[in-house]
């Protein structure tokens, strides 16, 4: 296995466990917040399509897929205690990003070199990720972060274990 491919596997096994844990939830469930002082599911699904975008365009410009208006803003750190459901999406298109931003995530993986991936990082970035290859790791397990919050929103909606 080489550096893409493990990049690859880790991404599309961090993606899976996320989609899981919210395939079976509503649009109103995702409102949930799994402690006081924690982020609703609506709004960590948003804030990590919108890090996905950004970290993407960081070292691949205009890679990412393009979101509607006003949605990045709706999922920033800015909004966190909205609890109002016309400031999110639906569940459905939640998950419908996530294919197209993995196809756009492999596209300028796929279109780098090895040398590209040792590139040093921007230098917001630096500090956790060195390199691009680094950054690219980051967007492959950001959902990971945010999967543990996941559980406890489904154990107090009483929903089952998927994995």
């Amino acid at each position: 296995m080489h550096g893409k491919d493990a990049i690859r596997s880790a991404y599309q096994l961090s993606r899976m466990v996320l989609t899981s844990y919210v395939s079976d939830l509503t649009d109103s469930e995702l409102l949930t917040r799994p402690a006081k002082g924690c982020n609703h599911l609506a709004w960590q699904l948003g804030h990590l399509i919108s890090s996905e975008c950004g970290l993407l365009n960081s070292i691949a410009p205009g890679a990412a897929i393009e979101l509607p208006e006003g949605f990045a803003e709706k999922h920033s750190k800015e909004n966190t205690a909205s609890d109002d459901p016309a400031d999110f999406a639906s569940q459905e298109e939640y998950l419908s990003y996530f294919p197209k931003l993995q196809e756009a995530a492999f596209n300028a993986l796929d279109a780098l070199s090895d040398e590209d991936l040792a590139k040093e990082a921007p230098e917001h970035l630096r500090q956790i990720c060195p390199n691009v290859g680094g950054v690219f790791v980051l967007i492959a397990t950001h959902p990971m972060m945010h999967a543990g919050q996941f559980v406890p929103v489904r154990r107090i909606l009483d929903k089952p274990v998927l994995i």
